[in-house]
């Protein structure tokens, strides 16, 4: 949910349709409510209500189809644009969304997402406006409801941050998964494994053996293997699908290979001697129990 024009639709189309940036820039504005199953996990189907937010569909939510529109709720994703002239408007309107979301699903989810956040030129501003942002956003909320929040633009790895831990939180016994991912991580004496959705490529899960000092690199993975994913599938192979890949050079190695059903894995390591064949027979070990183990997880 958010005001029209705030670019849910957008991200939306990023993440679940494959769009690019600039593409996604043409879309018009949704006319009411579309639904749609845009992410299957296992047994666990994510099914996405893009809520249009011209002022007569807001209200029409909230007052004639309140119980409709926010009762069952897993999560809340309102999306804020950095550079609303209505800001008034837009915080009434989240309140109003978060009262009718306490009385309908009181045990819901609720994510923030700053948009539009490439439209604030310097970088030292953008931080200072999204902590007071988000500070006016927590004290718009009522307790014992609370929110995330995160900075977001279509243009780099930022929507990607906030849409895998949208996701991540609707997984259940996340616990297990990490714990079995470590010891798959241990293991392959890996320095990282991290699992990812297939379709979306966005980062369900990871073990981390080794820091590292950039914090947005799985978002950046993300980004940038799924547009290669893209262009593999406009080829004229005769298999266009995108299965596996490696990179190598005098620091570390990376694998990405399909994994279970629904993910893809990627292995890192610091270690020369570790050789391809190595990572690719665990791999292969490992798929059907991870399959199994996923599939027990979303169950």
């Amino acid at each position: 949910m958010g005001k029209s024009g705030s670019g849910k639709t957008s991200m939306r189309s990023i993440i679940f349709a494959n769009y690019l940036a600039r593409d996604a820039m043409r879309l018009g504005p949704t006319l009411g409510t579309e639904n749609s199953d845009v992410l299957k996990l296992g047994n666990l189907t994510l099914t996405l209500w893009d809520c249009g937010g011209q002022d007569a569909f807001m209200e029409d939510y909230l007052e004639r189809h309140r119980g409709q529109i926010f009762r069952n709720v897993e999560v809340l994703i309102y999306v804020f644009d950095i550079e609303s002239a209505e800001r008034k408007k837009d915080l009434d309107y989240f309140k109003s969304c978060i009262e009718a979301l306490s009385q309908n699903s009181p045990d819901s989810k609720i994510f923030c997402l700053i948009h539009k956040m490439d439209l604030v030129h310097k970088q030292e501003d953008r931080q200072k406006i999204f902590t007071e942002r988000s500070k006016e956003l927590r004290d718009a909320t009522p307790p014992p409801l609370s929110i995330q929040t995160y900075p977001t633009s279509i243009w780099d790895e930022t929507l990607y941050k906030a849409w895998s831990s949208i996701v991540c939180s609707l997984v259940p016994k996340m616990d297990k998964l990490e714990s079995y991912l470590n010891k798959f991580c241990k293991l392959c004496q890996a320095d990282e494994v991290v699992l990812f959705e297939q379709a979306t490529f966005l980062v369900i899960s990871h073990a981390t053996h080794k820091e590292h000092s950039d914090v947005h690199r799985y978002e950046k993975i993300s980004n940038i293997v799924k547009q290669f994913k893209l262009s593999c599938s406009k080829t004229s192979a005769p298999d266009p699908n995108f299965n596996s890949m490696e990179v190598k050079n005098k620091n570390f190695t990376a694998f990405i290979e399909l994994f279970t059903t629904n993910t893809y894995i990627m292995i890192i390591s610091t270690n020369a001697k570790m050789q391809s064949a190595a990572v690719k027979l665990n791999v292969q070990v490992a798929r059907p129990h991870f399959d199994k183990l996923v599939q027990l997880a979303w169950k």
